[in-house]
């Protein structure tokens, strides 16, 4: 056994991921192409939530993914100032996020009546 190490466990066994780089792979598999800047903001995002804490890496990353670029890269948020509701604002603004995920090499889409955001999770 080499120093350090575990009876229980052989040397060459790679410790558990943490969950930021979970969350980070999920990503980059999802949408490959997303600068890693924006990339950043995600996992913080899905790691800053109380309602994805729980969440598998893959479903955290999506959650996550689509509520930035619904944020961040549509009118949805001047929508809901205007008087909108929810689901009204997400109508409008499906298309803008289907084209930034694609744009992302995303292959996943978002659809109207399928898609529950981050933004929609209960504060824990």
């Amino acid at each position: 056994m080499k120093k350090g190490g575990s009876p229980h466990r052989p040397a060459d066994v790679t410790p558990l991921l943490d969950r930021r780089t979970l969350v980070t792979e999920a990503l980059m598999r999802l949408a490959p192409r997303l600068p890693e800047f924006e990339a950043e903001t995600v996992v913080d995002r899905a790691l800053r939530s109380p309602g994805l804490r729980g969440a598998v890496p893959e479903n955290a990353a999506w959650l996550a993914l689509t509520a930035f670029v619904r944020h961040a890269f549509t009118e949805y948020d001047d929508l809901l100032d205007e008087g909108y509701d929810r689901d009204s604002a997400r109508h409008f603004v499906l298309d803008d996020m289907n084209a930034m995920l694609a744009e992302w090499g995303c292959r996943r889409r978002v659809f109207e009546e399928a898609e529950a955001g981050e933004d929609d999770l209960p504060e824990a």
